[in-house]
């Protein structure tokens, strides 16, 4: 037996030893690469050319926690390290790939914006395709930010409108006699249609026809700007498509047709001999590394991107979750409170909304750093609707993208009840509860009528205090609210026309506006500090080994992951059903 002991004490020293010299080689590596680039500076060259592709989906902002691996492209990624671009004597120009990843109108705008600006330094942006797959238009209207347009020959131009569908399951929850007890506020609030009713109802699609309409509009005027166009003679194309990249270039839409490495050999010659391509990721870790040096006033930066949540959302030495957490969002806007160097806060928000408990711990978080002197300005990305709207409703000023989805003040609450669909298949379910609505939750039982009365009671109390708290965060009439809320998505520009929003712009829109209201010149530079603030090296070390939970919670999400189409849409369909709670979500939206 002592020998076992001994053997096991081994064991369990051994491998302690070896996570103790793992992690003590990892801070020599860091340290010895820390030490050659303070020898060889950024290690850029010196003529370089960004190249970026951006023919998968992005995310709108990425998680801030310490990560070991390289941090993905996002919107604001991107944005910012061609803010520093424009100013890189170094850097020439941008080779941008494209095509079909099917951009969101506000993603393709705000990316649209950066490149414009980054051409107004002098530089040149080469873009090229192998074809616009997607017949949306969001991937063309950021293309068109480009000096050139470059198409592969015989390749697909698709770009034809805006459309899309949705996916019903009332169908087959009566065959399984599942029973959708969902209350919404009010007839636009269609995220629980999907479980309630077998096909659109009226008022959503009345809601999502303007919405691509005013897409599509969005789309058509820019694009045409761009390419010295008639926005007549540009539907006309658009709805010539599908068609080849021969035909595109003869109705002016693209410039040249060629070759993915003939339009990259295009790019380095512009940018001189010697030039050298280096991909925008890289350029971004580097520039990120040495932010802290820019000299001039702070700004906060508050990234608000995915569901709403409660608590927090972990994270650990491989990155946090794409996730809008209470308790970490508050957080990051007390800390921006506290710090006497932030002049202003802006806070990026793309979020389809979540739970109305901690949407209400952060709208309670920003109008605590108003009160405390701090402006406050919201830069909404590709959506900023329900809950996402509610944490922007208190800020000084509102800046929405033409296309961004906002609005849907409304709520919605209730569950499925799946007992009788349990019995069909052979599974019994039993039950004990000790109060009156003990299992009023449960998920195997309909409400009774009293319960289902409690329901929209609740439902009834927080879309009221919701609307009041529009009201008052954008000093609208009441009345005025409750004729424009009712659930209801609007694009950017239809929230601008309705006293959503205060002003139609991009990222650097917002900047511009936090500067004048914290009194910087508007010719000044500032620096933008993240929040919250990125973890340390060890501190992530001793997340990480401390989360085995989190690690067998993500080991058992990935073995679930399945590759058919329709049972990927029904596992996200069910996902999103609610949980027995008041939700603030606009989940159901088109892309």
């Amino acid at each position: 037996m002592i020998a076992f002991l001994r053997w096991a004490g081994s064991i369990v020293a051994g491998t302690f030893n070896g996570l103790v010299k793992f992690a003590l080689a990892v801070v020599v590596v860091f340290g010895i690469f820390a030490l050659i680039g303070m020898t060889r500076g950024d290690g850029l060259p010196g003529n370089m050319v960004l190249s970026l592709d951006l023919r998968k989906p992005l995310a709108d902002s990425a998680p801030s926690d310490f990560t070991l691996g390289a941090r993905p492209v996002t919107v604001m990624g991107l944005v910012l390290a061609l803010d520093a671009a424009e100013r890189d004597n170094r850097v020439k120009g941008v080779f941008l790939r494209l095509g079909n990843a099917d951009l969101p109108i506000a993603q393709a705008e705000e990316i649209g914006s950066a490149l414009k600006r980054f051409r107004a330094a002098g530089k040149f942006v080469i873009a090229h395709s192998q074809g616009f797959e997607a017949s949306g238009l969001g991937d063309y209207l950021a293309a068109t930010a480009a000096n050139q347009i470059w198409m592969q020959p015989k390749s697909t131009f698709g770009a034809a409108g805006e459309g899309g569908g949705e996916l019903f399951l009332r169908g087959f929850l009566d065959k399984i006699q599942a029973v959708p007890q969902i209350a919404k506020r009010a007839e636009y609030k269609s995220a629980a249609d999907m479980f309630m009713e077998s096909g659109m109802t009226g008022p959503d699609r009345e809601q999502v026809t303007a919405l691509m309409q005013s897409w599509y509009n969005t789309a058509v005027d820019g694009a045409a700007a761009d390419r010295k166009l008639t926005p007549k003679a540009l539907a006309a194309a658009f709805e010539a498509s599908p068609q080849f990249a021969e035909n595109a270039k003869k109705a002016g839409l693209i410039d040249k047709i060629g070759y993915d490495d003939d339009a990259y050999d295009a790019a380095i010659a512009q940018a001189g001999a010697g030039a050298k391509s280096i991909p925008l990721a890289q350029y971004m870790r580097v520039k990120q590394t040495a932010s802290h040096d820019v000299a001039g006033p702070h700004i906060a930066l508050i990234e608000a991107s995915g569901d709403i949540v409660e608590g927090s959302a972990g994270g650990g030495m491989f990155g946090g979750n794409s996730v809008i957490a209470g308790d970490d969002m508050a957080r990051a806007i007390r800390q921006a409170t506290d710090d006497k160097d932030i002049k202003a806060i802006i806070l990026r928000v793309d979020s389809p909304g979540g739970s109305v408990t901690a949407s209400d711990q952060i709208l309670d978080a920003v109008k605590k750093a108003q009160k405390a002197g701090k402006p406050v300005v919201v830069s909404m990305g590709r959506v900023a609707a329900s809950g996402g709207y509610y944490i922007s409703l208190s800020a000084d000023k509102i800046v929405a993208e033409p296309g961004t989805i906002t609005g849907s003040i409304g709520v919605l609450t209730g569950k499925v009840a799946i007992g009788k669909s349990l019995g069909m298949i052979g599974v019994a379910t039993d039950q004990v509860g000790v109060g009156k609505n003990a299992l009023m939750n449960s998920d195997v039982t309909p409400y009774t009528p009293e319960q289902w009365a409690l329901v929209n009671s609740e439902a009834d109390a927080i879309y009221a205090d919701f609307m009041n708290k529009v009201a008052a965060g954008r000093r609208l009439p009441l009345n005025k609210v409750q004729q424009i809320a009712r659930g209801r998505v609007w694009s950017g520009a239809d929230a601008q026309a309705q006293g959503l929003v205060d002003k139609l712009g991009g990222f650097w829109t917002a900047a511009e506006i936090a500067k004048k209201l914290a009194g910087i010149p508007a010719g000044d530079r500032v620096a933008f500090e993240l929040y919250p603030k990125r973890k340390g090296f060890f501190e992530a070390m001793d997340e990480f080994f401390g989360g085995s939970s989190e690690i067998a919670r993500a080991v058992q999400s990935f073995t679930l992951l399945m590759d058919a189409p329709i049972v990927r849409e029904a596992v996200t369909a069910v996902r999103s059903a609610p949980q027995a709670a008041i939700e603030l979500r606009a989940t159901n939206l088109p892309q």
